[in-house]
């Protein structure tokens, strides 16, 4: 009886318990987004009420993104070239995106592989994951209380006590204890002793499975770009933030947004999310690649089934950066994508000028 009132609550209270996947075909489609001329410096102030500021290879399938070592940060010598890329992942945690986390946690081997091999001089990273809502603990707060201050799913789960820090309840921080359905439920302590991983992680791919698995107990009403927008602010970045020391001044910032929603819920526009992105990297659009894995309504042949909602909102966000690609987030494999994606960091990095 008890168990059955478990199940009734966990499909009351939770997206996802009907199985709400909308994935299609097969074929692939990325959608490459055209540069845009000038640099866009803006002014923070969309009402988000978020303030922003800067403060070996794993296993895996190798991408064919040419010749390794030839791009990857001013083998010239010369001031020009990135040395280090800060690697932002927004994660959809809500009903629908159990499989689509999978998909990109089977990429991401392959993706930092090649990232490795192609960036040689840029071998200094910074990898974050935070998800599309404020809370913590998923089904578990409503079933405690009815299991004796236990919870019968997740039994590591802290009835009672809360979630390990206040960070874990704060919308943009990142995410170390994944916990609930389709969780990894585990705390993934990385090495770096804070809410990141770098590159001396001694297993990048386990400890990015551990933290991408964010789970499908999220809030129906994701918030992915209010997420994006505090996970870099200024905030959360200052001394004793929450994301102290992830975003760095003299690397470029590599976002990439994966939802299979609209973002109804997030504060402000996609004017004012760009605005806020783009000044926490002083101003510099051109130092920001963004990856958007989202449906894809609008292609030719979309991927997506018909009556997936058009994330119009998220597609304009990711358009107005001149360093930009999307995908389908229906597709059963991102290796493309992110094939295409090396290539594209690749050249950003090239390109890049430190700030001053």
């Amino acid at each position: 009886m008890l168990q059955d009132v478990s199940d009734w609550l966990s499909c009351v209270f939770f997206i996802g318990c009907a199985g709400n996947d909308e994935r299609g075909g097969t074929t692939n489609a990325v959608t490459t987004v055209a540069p845009t001329s000038g640099d866009s410096t803006a002014s923070v102030g969309d009402g988000t009420g978020a303030t922003t500021g800067s403060s070996g290879a794993d296993s895996g399938p190798l991408f064919d993104v040419g010749t390794p070592g030839t791009g990857g940060g001013g083998g010239d010598g010369g001031s020009k070239g990135c040395k280090k890329v800060d690697f932002l992942f927004v994660i959809d945690n809500s009903g629908s995106m159990g499989d689509e986390q999978d998909s990109l946690v089977a990429s991401f081997p392959g993706f930092i592989s090649t990232i490795q091999q192609t960036l040689i001089d840029a071998q200094d990273y910074h990898v974050m994951v935070v998800d599309t809502d404020a809370a913590w603990g998923g089904e578990c707060e409503l079933l405690c209380p009815l299991w004796n201050n236990t919870c019968p799913a997740f039994p590591q789960y802290p009835c009672g006590q809360g979630p390990p820090s206040e960070c874990d309840r704060a919308l943009g921080a990142g995410v170390t204890y994944p916990i609930g359905n389709d969780a990894s439920n585990m705390l993934c302590s990385f090495s770096t002793g804070r809410r990141y991983m770098d590159s001396t992680e001694p297993d990048l791919s386990a400890a990015f499975q551990c933290a991408a698995k964010v789970g499908t107990d999220g809030d129906g009403g994701e918030r992915p770009m209010s997420a994006m927008v505090a996970a870099l602010s200024e905030d959360l970045a200052q001394p004793g933030g929450c994301n102290e020391g992830f975003l760095r001044d003299d690397a470029i910032l590599v976002i990439t947004v994966i939802t299979d929603e609209e973002d109804d819920d997030s504060t402000g526009s996609p004017d004012g999310w760009f605005a806020n992105v783009v000044a926490a990297k002083a101003g510099k659009s051109e130092n920001i690649v963004v990856l958007g894995l989202i449906n894809d309504t609008d292609a030719p042949q979309p991927v997506c089934a018909p009556d997936v909602q058009d994330p119009a909102k998220v597609r304009s966000f990711i358009d107005m950066f001149p360093n930009s690609i999307r995908g389908s987030v229906c597709e059963p494999s991102y290796n493309a994508f992110f094939q295409q994606a090396v290539d594209l960091i690749d050249t950003t990095c090239d390109d890049f000028v430190p700030p001053g």
